[in-house]
């Protein structure tokens, strides 16, 4: 009895982790991959169509539009969040006085709901006069700006909110990296003459690798699944122009309810994210 106990014991400990891996990974990956070659009915039979709802996304400029703002958003968004984190990060790590309530300040926002800063931040960038920017603007005799009504700012908007919400959690990551690296090279660095940028060239960024790498994929990630800032503050307007990959596959599966078009998308973003995840893990290990 106790034999075939251990035998069956790694088995019962497996099999829940991977039922839960079938019924909420691989099953709906499987059934989004199948989706893609039909059309597919809320209602009614479904249709094979082939490579149909292939055809029509490479045809699709809004599509093109989509990814495009995608990869502008995240051109916006990746490079300050990791800066913004990683300073955050070293004014709490320096040990400086008040350093704690500083920490929980920059990172109120992570725990705030989302609605609760999308509307701060509308009502900041209001294009109306009352708008807090605007008024800054009036003050010193400067035309408003349209913000969240332009073609030209409303991604730039977009991209701040993110910026503002997610920079605590990209702080925390790099206090923890930090706090790994031990003070006997800070002070072998001390003994060679190191300033304090040698300090941070030579023995910090390096030793912050596996963190930067982490966050990095991390943020990256989240930049091209951005959605919640889009459908709360724009809807993907004006024009279109700040419409991005997971908007369009919301509208499509969820307002047009064309789920195989819906479908290629997601699969789209997925090979996207991986080959962008991939080609991060070789450039920041390069060095290694």
């Amino acid at each position: 009895m106790r034999n075939r106990l251990d035998k069956w014991f790694p088995y019962l400990v497996v099999g829940p982790i991977f039922l839960h891996f079938t019924l909420f990974y691989l099953g709906p990956f499987l059934t989004n991959v199948i989706m893609s070659f039909m059309d597919w009915k809320v209602v009614g039979d479904s249709t094979f169509v082939g490579l149909a709802n292939w055809g029509r996304l490479f045809r699709d400029p809004i599509f093109w539009q989509s990814l495009k703002n995608t990869v502008v958003f995240s051109l916006y968004y990746v490079v300050p969040v990791i800066a913004l984190g990683l300073g955050l990060a070293m004014i709490v790590n320096s040990g400086l006085r008040g350093a704690p309530l500083f920490q929980a300040i920059y990172f109120l926002p992570v725990v705030t709901s989302f609605v609760v800063i999308a509307g701060i931040w509308v009502w900041i960038f209001s294009p109306e006069p009352f708008g807090l920017v605007n008024q800054i603007l009036a003050f010193f005799g400067l035309k408003p700006q349209m913000f969240l009504a332009s073609r030209q700012q409303a991604l730039g908007v977009l991209a701040g909110l993110s910026i503002f919400k997610v920079a605590g959690t990209a702080m925390v990551y790099y206090y923890g990296g930090l706090k790994d690296i031990p003070l006997e090279l800070y002070e072998a660095g001390k003994i060679d003459g190191a300033d304090g940028l040698k300090t941070f060239r030579y023995i910090t960024w390096p030793l912050l690798k596996p963190t930067t790498l982490f966050v990095l994929i991390f943020i990256t990630v989240g930049s091209f699944q951005v959605f919640d800032s889009i459908y709360l503050l724009t809807g993907g307007g004006p024009s279109n122009a700040t419409t991005t990959i997971v908007h369009q596959m919301y509208l499509h599966g969820f307002v047009f309810f064309n789920l195989g078009y819906a479908g290629t998308i997601s699969i789209v973003l997925m090979l996207i994210i991986l080959v962008l995840s991939m080609v991060q893990n070789v450039l920041v290990k390069y060095d290694y």
